[in-house]
This record gives structure tokens, C-alpha cells and sequence, in this order.
């Protein structure tokens, strides 16, 4: 199979990551051990290659048009420089992506999954408006992801940006390396940080500067399965386990993101029909109060009848004990519900909590 490369992939292969496939990518796992990139990230500073992600540029006079009628946040109310979490659905209302929108003076940025960008383009082509293009760049930009508590004092080192300036979910255009980048106070870790986006030229000077500067606060690399235990411990959705085309944002707990009072968009006619009926099934946070180690797949159970699957599992680096996430029925999802999961045909108490877990 004829992997991509990310313009930082040798740069891995030299600083001994364990590299797999992922998204059609070759891209590192981890470096070391997957639970101290996941505490570096959480006690100082970790940086991530995130360049596998895919980014479309919506522009032209109806660019805002097209960006309501795919998406199910309501991007009217984003001012420019500001960020919104939003997905995309289908006309059933299963879920195509969660995306990021960013919005600039003259156009909107979408910033989807590596995994689903070419199905995301695609679909927005299909559902293209007129007075709108829709442009792939995803090849054109190198994506980092600086975070932790001390990825500001990290960067602040490299730009005249005032980082602090920025808010969260608020992003700037800026000088960072003595390079021209998007500068976004976004992440998918929980923790405070920033996501660059800049030519693919510079990926290996901004890489060793930034790792330079962070020096003092013992920055290291981080993979991708650090990302994902960091982001799981923050209850954040992962497409292809926790939200898909057979589930809708409201079940998956995304109401908060989803519009349904701000005109018309693809599956709202589906999304008001399940919330007039009612959820049958919600995603809930869950703690083993055994031991164990919750997996994609595994059955829920409560008093000995199967009630739910997990969709996203890990033991947590910070609580030491295993966390998941699953759909349950509606009925066993408040906070404070005891249930099983069967682990290997053992089956391990847990219990409904409010999230996140850390």
C-alpha cells in the first residue's frame, strides 16, 4: 500500500517513533511510552504532527450559505477570527464528520478528519451551491498541535503575537518561527494549546524551533496514541467509534453544537423528528470500579441484560483506572447508574458519571 507522508515523516522515523498506518498516512503511535507522552502533555508541553487532517476552503459570495446548509452549528454568529465545533450530517441524520470552522474576512476554512476528508469533500461538492467554490488544500498546509499548560510560554518565545490575546476557540494570522501560519487556540487534548497551520516547506525548521524554545519545560513529541487516550479522558467524540453515519449528534450528546432553530440544513428534518419521539439511546461516560480494560465493542449490561456497547475504552494515565465511553439505553444513561461490561467474559462493575472524566 502507497502511504502519504507528512512533511515531518522523516523527522519521526530519526526520533524512533513507532510508525503505523493511519488514515492512509504514515504517522507515528508513539515515541516512547503512550502513558508519559500522555502525562508530558498534561503536566507541561507536547507537540503533535496532526498534518493528516484534511482542509477545504468554502469562498465566493455564498460561501456562508453553503457552510449552513452542510453544517449543523449555526457558523451566521462566528465572527472573523473565531472557531466553531460543528459536524456534518446526512439527510437521516447519522453523522458524515465533526469538523472545525473557521471563519476569515473573504472565506471559511473546514478543518475534518484525515479518515474521512476525501468521503467530506465529496459530499460538500454533491451539495454544492451555486455562488460558492470548493477548494482541497489539505496537501498544502503542515499541521502542528502544541498543547499542554505550557505550550504558550513555548511559542510565546517564537512571535510578537500576543498569544494570551487569543481566546479559546479564537484564532490570528501571524509571524511564529519567522514563519507566515494560522495561529488557533484549539486542540483535542483538553488542555491549553494551540494548532499552526503553515507551508509544508517549513515543517522541519518550525519543528526544531519549537522544540528549541520548549526545552525548559521538558517538551517532547507526542503520537497518536497518546492523542487519543488524552482526548478520551475530555469525553471528546472520535469519528469511527463514537459518532458515525449510525448515530446522531443529539444522541452522541452534541445537542449543544446542533441548530435545529437556525433555518434549514442537510438532516434537520430528521434530527426534530428524533427529538420529537424521543432518544432511545444516549453516549454516557463510564467508570470500571473493577479492574480491567474497556474496548471498542465490548457488551454494557445491567442486571444481566445487555443495555449498551462501548464505543471508546482505555485505562486513564491520570486515574489509573479504565474509562470508556458507550451508548446505553436511554433509561440506564443518568449519572450515578451502576452497570456491567463484559471484559473477556468477566464481567467488571462500572458507573454512569458526569463527564469529563479528568
Amino acid at each position: 500500500m502507497n502511504l502519504k507522508k507528512t512533511a515531518l515523516h522523516d523527522v519521526h522515523v530519526q526520533l524512533g517513533a513507532r510508525m503505523v498506518e493511519f488514515a492512509g498516512f504514515h504517522m507515528p503511535i508513539q515515541y516512547h511510552s503512550i502513558r508519559e507522552e500522555h502525562r508530558r502533555v498534561r503536566e507541561t508541553v507536547g507537540v503533535f504532527d496532526v498534518s493528516h487532517m484534511g482542509e477545504i476552503i468554502i469562498k465566493g459570495p455564498k460561501a456562508l450559505d453553503m457552510v449552513q446548509k452542510v453544517t449543523i452549528n449555526d457558523a451566521s454568529k462566528l465572527s472573523v477570527g473565531q472557531v466553531q465545533y460543528s459536524a456534518m450530517c446526512y439527510e437521516d441524520g447519522g453523522i458524515v464528520d465533526d469538523l472545525l470552522v473557521y471563519r476569515f474576512a473573504d472565506h471559511f476554512l473546514l478543518v475534518v478528519n484525515a479518515s474521512n476528508k476525501d468521503k467530506d469533500y465529496e459530499w460538500i461538492l454533491k451539495n454544492k451551491i451555486d455562488g460558492c467554490e470548493v477548494l482541497d488544500v489539505s496537501d498544502d498546509y503542515t499541521q502542528l498541535a502544541v498543547q499542554g499548560k505550557k505550550a504558550e510560554p513555548t511559542l510565546q518565545k517564537l512571535t510578537d503575537v500576543d498569544l494570551s490575546a487569543i481566546k479559546y476557540y479564537w484564532f490570528t494570522e501571524g509571524t511564529l518561527a519567522g514563519v507566515p501560519m494560522i495561529i488557533s487556540r484549539t486542540g483535542y487534548t483538553g488542555e491549553p494549546g494551540f494548532e499552526l497551520y503553515f507551508a509544508n516547506e517549513y515543517a522541519v525548521d518550525v519543528w526544531n524551533k519549537i522544540m528549541e524554545a520548549g526545552k525548559e519545560f521538558d517538551i517532547e513529541p507526542i503520537g497518536l496514541g497518546a492523542r487519543d487516550t488524552l482526548r478520551l479522558e475530555k469525553k471528546m467524540c472520535l469519528y469511527g467509534n463514537d459518532i458515525d453515519e449510525t448515530t446522531n449528534p443529539l444522541e452522541a450528546g452534541l445537542s449543544w453544537i446542533t441548530k435545529l432553530d437556525k433555518g434549514d440544513f442537510i438532516g434537520r428534518e430528521a434530527l426534530l423528528k428524533a427529538k420529537q419521539e424521543g432518544l432511545k439511546r444516549k453516549l454516557v461516560a463510564i467508570v470500571l470500579e473493577g479492574q480491567g480494560f474497556p474496548r471498542h465493542g465490548y457488551k454494557i449490561y445491567k442486571d444481566g441484560k445487555e443495555v449498551g456497547h462501548v464505543t471508546s475504552g482505555t485505562v486513564s494515565p491520570i486515574l489509573n483506572k479504565g474509562i470508556a465511553m458507550g451508548y446505553v439505553a436511554i433509561e440506564f444513561a443518568k449519572i450515578g447508574t451502576p452497570l456491567e461490561i463484559d471484559i473477556r467474559g468477566k464481567m467488571v462493575p462500572a458507573v454512569v458519571i458526569k463527564p469529563p472524566f479528568v
